[in-house]
């Protein structure tokens, strides 16, 4: 369907009438395991010579339908599905690292991304180096003979900067590694990071491309155009594989090796699977997505300059602005907006994120971004906070700084609720 335009793909890409009842809308396969024809068909799935349902912590019709859905929307060869965006962060790393070695990652990250990468990976034996990646020369210098990946989001989160895809995917290509994109903030409605150059796109579905904050989850989607035989750095994909008598996956599936890996060795040894009925929420948040979006922009947009003119605001970081210094990417990386996420600083400092927070009435204050409804969060003190503060303020949540994920309602509503809170 790759022909079709964004507005049809988001409904039909990967769905089908169902061919036992003719259901339209894709139903919700709530089963443990699939019948096999016979042995010589059980035997050819689990040799991966056949494709097929064999048990849903590998791979069932509903989310089969989610993962063909997103990897058309951003333009990849494939996709996986897991339970989370940190467990697709980890999905996307697993068959790339290895004790002692390493991946280059933006100090503009999510807090518990920043956790996840400065703490957690460590127990794996992998490392990562935090560089601005504004600064080129610096992660050029960054990258070294252990290096993996380069990760960065594509609109970061949470103060709504964007990143030069080009460019990074230029150094990464030029070092013979991959460049990994967090696309959660932009969704391929935004910006398809793989058309700048990336190799594969994660995010965190629970937020935009669900768009109602009802469930967790999350997808790596594999552009199909890295070559991983090109050196020995990534043997999981190009080395024989023990647990499949020898199989190469790079030689056997070609674009989908990446893909077929996520399945046949992530999800099955990792099992951070995504339940059906989660991939049927965000089946159907998908369907509205472009029209989210575009609002999503347009009340980004006004209430953003609205706020950088109040007296009580320091500053606004989207990217949206005149005055942003990222002003030039959007038109190159997000062409269709800066999205609805950014952080405003406030001349009162910390005390006053606080009672700004504890003052609105339409914002719900929760650890969340992307709902149709408008959030709001003290970063510092929640999602950041176990950063230091030097983390916080290089991530963009100083303790000055509140986050803004803009929702759907009426912009002037939410202008009036934020001039309230802020005379509070």
């Amino acid at each position: 369907m790759a022909d079709y335009g964004f507005d049809t793909l988001q409904i039909h890409a990967g769905a089908r009438p169902d061919p036992a009842t003719g259901a339209r809308q894709t139903p919700i396969y709530q089963t443990t395991a699939y019948v096999f024809r016979d042995a010589e068909h059980a035997a050819a799935l689990f040799n991966l010579q056949e494709v097929g349902y064999i048990y849903s912590r590998l791979t069932n019709p509903t989310v089969s339908v989610l993962q063909e859905r997103i990897a058309t929307l951003e333009g990849g060869a494939g996709a996986v599905c897991c339970s989370s965006g940190h467990a697709a962060q980890i999905m996307a790393l697993f068959p790339l690292m290895g004790p002692g070695l390493n991946v280059v990652v933006s100090t503009r990250l999510y807090g518990g991304s920043i956790t996840q990468f400065s703490q957690t990976i460590k127990r794996f034996g992998w490392s990562a180096k935090f560089v601005d990646t504004d600064d080129l020369d610096a992660v050029k210098a960054a990258i070294d003979d252990n290096t993996r990946a380069v990760f960065c989001e594509s609109i970061a989160n949470p103060g709504g900067y964007i990143s030069d895809l080009d460019a990074l995917a230029k150094i990464a290509s030029d070092a013979g590694l991959p460049l990994i994109v967090d696309n959660t903030s932009a969704t391929p409605f935004l910006c398809r990071p793989i058309d700048h150059g990336a190799t594969l796109v994660v995010h965190s579905m629970t937020k935009y491309l669900t768009g109602n904050g009802t469930v967790t989850g999350g997808v790596v989607v594999d552009s199909g155009t890295f070559d991983w035989s090109a050196s020995d750095k990534f043997p999981s994909l190009s080395a024989p594989e023990p647990a499949y008598h020898g199989l190469k996956f790079h030689e056997t599936f070609g674009p989908l090796a990446f893909t077929f890996h996520g399945i046949a060795i992530g999800l099955r040894d990792l099992g951070m699977t995504l339940n059906p009925q989660a991939a049927h929420y965000t089946l159907m948040g998908i369907e509205t997505l472009s029209l989210r979006m575009e609002r999503h922009v347009a009340n980004a947009e006004k209430i953003a300059a609205w706020l950088e003119g109040h007296e009580a605001v320091a500053g606004v970081t989207y990217a949206g602005l005149e005055s942003s210094p990222y002003k030039d990417r959007v038109t190159r990386i997000c062409p269709k907006g800066a999205g609805g996420l950014f952080t405003v600083r406030l001349k009162g400092g910390y005390d006053a994120c606080v009672k700004f927070v504890d003052s609105l009435e339409i914002f719900s204050h929760v650890a969340n971004l992307g709902d149709t409804r408008s959030l709001v969060i003290h970063s510092a003190s929640t999602t950041h906070r176990q950063l230091s503060e030097e983390q916080q303020i290089a991530a963009g949540a100083a303790p000055d700084v509140v986050r803004l994920s803009i929702g759907i309602e009426d912009a002037d509503d939410l202008i009036r609720d934020l001039d309230q809170a802020l005379k509070a």
